[in-house]
């Protein structure tokens, strides 16, 4: 039986360093990288998404990065097929490829597969949305708390799609969203070894205060303006955009809107710890290990 390709899955908390790990490895390897970073899909969103700088762009060749408008439906189903296809063409050339990105619904996609829920009335998403609208993101976190206490712990509380989503299900089935999310993944064409990069707490927080003043000094206030018209989208209600468009209605002051950016990010961060602590196919390293360690690693593991 011929060996299955390795998939390298990278994931840890925002801000802990997985771009510049990704492009060593991808180097070494002289392969490519597929990002699962939802964020940074969309051509418009650069700063705030802490999208790879042009030279390490440049440096390795890069998928899903800013390859759709935030004008155009895109969701994990989609990011599931056609990242399944890429990898069918990569694997013919390279043995790893390289998945990096801190969206743990898109790794989990790409690596197990989606779960199968039941058909929803679209009139309960066009109500889910008018409330999320008149009564603000506090009502949709309280019903799915009461409904699906389970997934509420682990969802982004502050993402609306994602409550919007859950809720959708929990209404038009009478169960709870976390009773459709199986157990059993689907049958891959290849293997996958998951890297985590893991630092104590106080250094995630530091990093992550410390890259919001630098998307600041980047230039993120003027990137939100020019993206302000268009902040119904989906795609522009996450954080450090959804901070800056209050600030812009004059709800919050410039120095609030920036210190809930740190806030929000690190709350971020914390649910994704969350989500890879249940992991138990992690192989965590701490985010100062050198990369030749982590080479040395995984190849002793591919074989």
């Amino acid at each position: 039986m011929n060996k299955k390709p390795f998939l390298i899955a990278l994931v840890g908390p925002t801000g802990i360093g997985k771009t510049a790990l990704a492009i060593k490895l991808a180097r070494h390897f002289n392969t490519e990288i597929i990002s699962a970073d939802s964020r940074q899909f969309y051509r418009e969103l650069s700063i705030g998404t802490a999208r790879p700088s042009a030279e390490e762009l440049d440096a390795v060749k890069h998928h899903f990065i800013q390859h759709k408008s935030i004008e155009a439906p895109y969701n994990v189903g989609d990011f599931e097929k056609e990242a399944l296809a890429l990898l069918e063409r990569l694997f013919k050339k390279y043995d790893p490829v390289i998945l990096v990105g801190g969206s743990g619904l898109y790794t989990d996609a790409l690596i197990k597969g989606l779960d199968v829920f039941p058909e929803a009335d679209p009139q309960i998403r066009i109500s889910l949305n008018a409330e999320l609208e008149s009564s603000g993101i506090e009502t949709l976190q309280k019903e799915l708390k009461e409904k699906d206490p389970e997934y509420f712990k682990r969802v982004d509380k502050d993402n609306s799609h994602r409550l919007i989503r859950a809720l959708e299900i929990c209404r038009a089935s009478g169960k709870p969203y976390s009773s459709f999310l199986k157990t059993k993944p689907h049958l891959r064409p290849f293997e996958t070894l998951k890297i985590g990069l893991i630092a104590p707490r106080e250094i995630i927080y530091q990093r992550i205060n410390q890259r919001v003043d630098i998307m600041i000094e980047q230039g993120l206030i003027d990137e939100a303006k020019a993206l302000y018209p268009k902040r119904h989208l989906n795609a522009l209600k996450t954080v450090g955009y959804r901070e800056l468009f209050s600030y812009f209605d004059g709800d919050l002051s410039l120095e609030t809107a920036i210190n809930q950016i740190k806030i929000n990010t690190r709350r971020y961060a914390k649910r994704q710890l969350t989500w890879y602590r249940k992991d138990t196919q992690l192989n965590w390293f701490d985010y100062k290990t050198p990369s030749a360690q982590i080479i040395s690693s995984i190849k002793a593991i591919t074989g």
